[in-house]
Formats: C-alpha cells, structure tokens, sequence
C-alpha cells in the first residue's frame, strides 16, 4: 500500500517516488557506486529537485541576488583544476541555492526569476568567484507518504544548507555536487544522506575589513 501511495501522490509539481528513493538513501548510494571520487577529485552530491537550465551568464565576481533577498553577505571563490592540478580556463561553473528562508527561486513568487542563480566562466587560473547571501536549510515535502514515513521513523524532515555546482569543461567529465555550510545543525543527521565531509564548505566570518573585495563578507 505505501509503494502504491507514491504513485497517487506524484504530481506535476512533486515526485513522491523520486522523493522515497532520496530520503531511503538509495539516490546517494547510486552516486557514491558511480562516482567514488578515487582519483582525488572533488566528491559528487545529488543535482537536486530545484536545478534549471539556462541560468544568467555572469561576470566574475557578480552579484546572484537578483532581488531583495535580506541576509549575510557570501562570497563564494574557487578554482577548477584537473586531476593533475592544472588550473582549466574557461570552464563552466554552475552555481544555485536557496535563500536565507530556506526557498528557491521557482518556490517563492517574492523571488526575481532566477534569483541567486548563475554561470560562471573560469579565468586563465582557473578561477571564479561569486557573491550571494548564505543560504538556510530547508524541509523536504511532507505531506505524503514520505513524510509519514519520517514520522513513523522518528526523524527529521531537514536538509542542511548548501550550494549546489556544475562544473563542466570540454574532455572532461561534468561534476555535480553541492557545498555543505559547516556549522549547520543538520549536517549529521542530512534526510537525504547527502552529506560528505570533503565537501562541507569552509565558511569564515570577516567581521573587519580584508581589502576592498572582502569588506564586511563571510566565505
């Protein structure tokens, strides 16, 4: 009966099916089969229900709060290198992420469209850099047999806050993964199992001023 209710509670909008192999671990355990990281390279997480296609191409640098989203600054910076550590231009970063009250952009008609959403070209080292507002945890749905499933298992319905990348570059192989804040009170307890400890972010508070670029930002 429970197999079934999935399907009577996938709609247009939520795919209970999809949503019972997440919480279940079974869409984790599919990527971590497929994509042991055994070379060094940085560990893949799930793409997630809330991705879109085409978002804004960006300026190193740019600003992805494309409307008033009230919360910390974030400024986000990395490098893409190959597995020899070779920095890899013109490389496409891919960046999403929910605002400071837990919500996507296509959740929240108080969003722009596209809200902190955009792409990013690497520079000839390889490097790109974002700002933002630090993203919060957010709930899965509940309202179906996924979530009674939680209650009967005595466990939360919570994600801990990320930031979600595609990182792709030609003859090279595209790596989805996402950014865990590292002093979320979810990260142990992730209702996906999601969370890897190579990529739980290292996020640090600027509470003075460090040059013009890093003024008053956490990273």
């Amino acid at each position: 009966m429970w197999i079934a209710s999935l399907g009577h509670h996938t709609n247009k909008t939520n795919n209970e099916v999809v949503l019972a192999s997440d919480v279940l671990g079974l869409s984790t355990l599919v990527d971590l089969l497929n994509n042991a990281a055994a070379h060094g390279e940085t560990m893949s997480a799930l793409l997630g229900p809330f991705y879109r296609a085409n978002a804004p191409l960006c300026e190193n640098g740019a600003n992805i709060a494309r409307s008033r989203t009230p919360g910390s600054t974030l400024l986000a910076q990395g490098r893409v290198m190959d597995l020899d550590g070779m920095p890899l231009p013109g490389a496409m970063v891919d960046v999403w992420q929910s605002s400071p009250i837990g919500l996507y952009d296509n959740q929240d008609p108080d969003q722009a469209d596209m809200n902190l959403r955009g792409r990013f070209r690497t520079d000839e080292e390889g490097r790109y850099a974002f700002r933002s507002v630090r993203p919060a945890g957010y709930p899965v749905p509940t309202g179906g047999p996924v979530g009674h499933l939680l209650r009967a298992q005595h466990r939360h319905p919570y994600r801990p806050a990320h930031v979600h990348f595609i990182v792709s570059a030609p003859e090279h192989r595209t790596l989805i993964t996402q950014i865990f804040v590292d002093d979320d009170e979810y990260l142990q307890t992730d209702v996906v199992f999601g969370v890897k400890q190579p990529i739980v972010g290292g996020f640090r508070r600027h509470n003075k001023p460090d040059g013009d670029r890093y003024s008053g930002v956490e990273t």
